[in-house]
């Protein structure tokens, strides 16, 4: 097999994986509690994560030095975030939260530039505004649509995304090497057990009443989205830049919110999808390396 067409595999595998993740969410929450669901979702993932870690030799150890990123990860990278994530989903569409999170690379632009003082080329910042602006936009849009809770559920999204970012910003650096199972292996594992534990104390969960589907939505985040997701992204960052692998996260919103609307009927106002297309500009002119803009450029002055 070619690398284009691994590639290009790798790329459809990820974007498809990451659309249906939110769909997914919103089933698992429907009967199971968001910490509890949370929890047995990492509870699937991360026995996987561990025996795959030990099939291809990798170790599930952090190295010594690394005991307070090990910390910030399990509980600011995993553990809540991510049931933020669900909870989240209990009062806005699958469709609207996987449009929050696509803001991913905007956040992560965001503290760069805060916390690393990276410079910034002028296309990103436009990207930026454009993007944060069209966000802010469609999030009023919906909320005047459906204002019931929705509140609560945004706020929720925002603060899983800027988290998730806030960490993936102060870590890149620092866990520079660490195999990609060590650094979801025990991670997950640690997020599981504090996760199920809360669950258990905070939300007293019945067993009984947790639906035939929500049980399967949340072995499917477990352990498709948990271990295909990781692993294929890894791959595909590998194969291809990251420039070309960041454009799954032009793609997987689209994927969540036909779903959304094919199974249950829920669209964005016109507006909102109208202002979506700016976003998705906006996301995407902030992980357009400044070589790549200039070349562009160049070739289109010469024309």
């Amino acid at each position: 097999m070619s690398t284009k067409t691994r590639v290009s595999l790798l790329f459809v595998t990820v974007c498809f994986i990451w659309g249906t993740t939110w769909l997914a969410m919103e089933l698992a929450v429907a009967t199971i509690p968001p910490i509890t669901a949370t929890g047995i979702r990492f509870a699937v993932a991360a026995p996987l994560i561990i025996l795959l870690a030990r099939m291809k030799g990798v170790t599930i150890w952090f190295p010594k030095d690394k005991c307070l990123e090990f910390i910030l990860i399990s509980l600011f990278y995993f553990a809540i975030p991510f049931t933020l994530m669900i909870f989240g989903e209990q009062y806005i569409s699958s469709g609207l939260a996987s449009i929050i999170f696509a803001n991913m690379p905007v956040a992560v632009l965001i503290f760069s530039v805060l916390l690393q003082r990276h410079k910034v080329a002028m296309h990103q910042l436009a990207g930026l505004v454009i993007a944060l602006v069209s966000l802010v936009t469609i999030i009023g849009n919906q909320m005047s649509v459906n204002s019931n809770g929705s509140l609560m559920g945004v706020v929720a999204m925002v603060v899983a995304v800027l988290m998730h970012a806030l960490i993936y910003t102060n870590v890149q650096t620092r866990c520079q090497g660490i195999h990609v199972l060590t650094y979801n292996a025990l991670p997950c594992l640690v997020a599981a057990v504090l996760l199920t534990i809360t669950g258990y104390f905070m939300e007293t969960p019945d067993i009984s009443s947790f639906s035939a589907l929500s049980l399967s939505a949340v072995i499917y985040l477990g352990s498709v989205a948990g271990i295909g997701g990781i692993m294929a992204y890894f791959q595909l960052n590998k194969l291809a830049s990251p420039f070309q692998a960041s454009i799954c996260f032009l793609i997987f919103p689209v994927i969540a919110l036909c779903l959304d609307s094919l199974l249950n009927g829920r669209m964005l106002s016109n507006e909102s999808l109208f202002l979506t297309l700016f976003l998705m500009l906006g996301v995407f002119l902030t992980k357009l390396p400044e070589a790549t803009f200039r070349k562009h450029k160049l070739l289109f002055k010469r024309s």
